[in-house]
């Protein structure tokens, strides 16, 4: 099974608590959502690898660790997915940025992805994959298995809010792939929203209610 981590951190819940009320206005929803990006992102990514260089400071040369390897990419699932991009961005404002977009065929049923554009050298990167809510789980899943036919193979995934049923999806897909998640949900509803939940992650980010 996957790597599920379930990041128990105070100013984390906090934010999602604040996110979750529907009096939360699209600004300080936008924000909290960069805030709790940028928590999680931290936790996330505490394995990066370093390497040594030398450097000199005011008083001495010295060795120090800088980050090793190719830069990260960020591959936010849209349209919500922008919404934490910025988080991770602050965190390490070299990072690439890539997109990938999922919907539903109206046919079979089954997420697709209509518009896929990586940076170059994904097979030498850390990827980081991120959408606020882990539903069904169709959408994370299957962008990950577009990811992973594009060569990409060190992948870390991260939720703000997940239902039961989208991790258990996700983790028998991806056993391989790291998952990061703000807040486990009760469920999911008959409309597949999740409960208690935020609502449209998306509506509530772009200000489209």
């Amino acid at each position: 099974m996957s790597e599920v981590y379930y990041i128990d951190h105070p100013l984390i819940k906090h934010k999602i608590t604040m996110l979750r009320d529907k009096r939360t206005g699209t600004y300080e929803f936008r924000k909290l959502v960069e805030e709790i990006a940028m928590l999680m992102g931290y936790e996330a990514l505490s394995d990066m690898k370093t390497k040594d260089v030398k450097i000199k400071t005011p008083i001495e040369e010295t060795v120090q660790p800088v980050l090793d390897g190719r830069k990260p990419a960020i591959i936010p699932i849209l349209r919500a997915g922008l919404g934490m991009v910025n988080g991770l961005l602050s965190l390490i404002p070299t990072a690439k940025v890539g997109h990938i977009g999922m919907k539903r065929n109206e046919t079979t049923h089954v997420p697709e992805a209509y518009y896929c554009n990586f940076p170059p050298h994904m097979d030498e990167r850390q990827i980081i994959v991120v959408d606020p809510m882990l539903a069904t789980g169709g959408s994370l899943t299957d962008a990950v298995s577009e990811i992973k036919a594009k060569g990409g193979r060190r992948i870390k995934c991260m939720c703000i809010i997940a239902a039961p049923e989208g991790v258990r999806k996700f983790t028998e897909t991806h056993p391989d792939v790291q998952l990061y998640v703000g807040a486990l949900d009760r469920c999911l509803n008959e409309n597949a929203y999740i409960c208690p939940g935020l609502g449209d992650a998306g509506d509530r980010i772009f200000g489209t209610l």
